[in-house]
């Protein structure tokens, strides 16, 4: 069973500190592939379908609130497991990522081991 992670920010060195922390799942057969705007992530879960999405709520051209909304609620991908990423922490923010189909909210600064625990978990590893 093909497995895969995508990894969207803005930010070049947070998806290569992503990266980093989830590149041991590559041992175990795991695809990790990245995506530096909103555009970009949402070809790419269209396109390859990942089980898993750690994604950047603040981003240019499209932000992952309306990532996560058009892939859970317009392309009906709810077997994509999407976890927003967000420095954001208030109420406000962790409801609007409920409303849009965000299946996890975890706030910046993150703990790697968190992540990949949370990545072996969703995968079944």
């Amino acid at each position: 069973m093909n497995r895969s992670i995508l990894i969207v920010d803005d930010e070049a060195h947070l998806r290569s500190l992503i990266h980093q922390t989830l590149e041991e799942l590559e041992d175990e057969g795991v695809e990790l592939m990245t995506a530096s705007n909103g555009e970009e992530a949402l070809e790419k879960i269209q396109s390859m379908s990942p089980n898993l999405v750690f994604l950047d709520v603040m981003m240019p051209k499209l932000s992952g609130f309306d990532v996560c909304n058009r892939a859970k609620h317009t392309l009906g991908l709810n077997d994509v497991f999407i976890v927003l990423l967000t420095a954001k922490g208030q109420e406000f923010d962790r409801q609007k990522g409920q409303e849009v189909g965000a299946d996890l909210y975890m706030t910046k600064p993150f703990d790697p081991d968190a992540l990949l625990q949370k990545a072996r978990e969703v995968l079944g590893l």
